[in-house]
């Protein structure tokens, strides 16, 4: 599936963030108004979040890459999931040119805020 979706808020009919009836795990669901929901598990928000903030906050990352890894039960903290998304090296520079990249695909253009 090789299709891009940007989505921004006046594409979102809702969002709904909790812990659903007999779970135990916070969901994040976006419910868009062409009818596609996505449902996110708390541990791809949450790791989602911390790229965001570190981006954000630290004076010298203005990037941050996340790719899923699988991580042996000796090589992560009790309470886990085998499957991460982690933080992987690259080059601010790269990130950059790939982002704008998906985006001249979708047709925004340059100067699109």
């Amino acid at each position: 599936m090789n299709k891009i979706h940007i989505i921004r808020n006046e594409d979102v009919d809702k969002v709904l963030v909790g812990v659903p009836e007999d779970h135990k795990h916070l969901r994040v669901c976006v419910k868009l108004k062409n009818g596609l929901v996505l449902v996110f598990q708390q541990a791809t928000i949450a790791n989602i979040l911390r790229a965001y903030t570190t981006v954000k906050t630290h004076p010298s990352v203005r990037t941050q890459e996340l790719q899923m890894k699988t991580l042996a039960a000796e090589l992560r903290k009790e309470g886990y999931a085998t499957h991460q998304l982690l933080e992987v090296p690259r080059e601010n520079e790269d990130v950059e040119r790939e982002l704008k990249s998906f985006l001249k695909k979708r047709g925004i253009c340059d100067n699109h805020m």
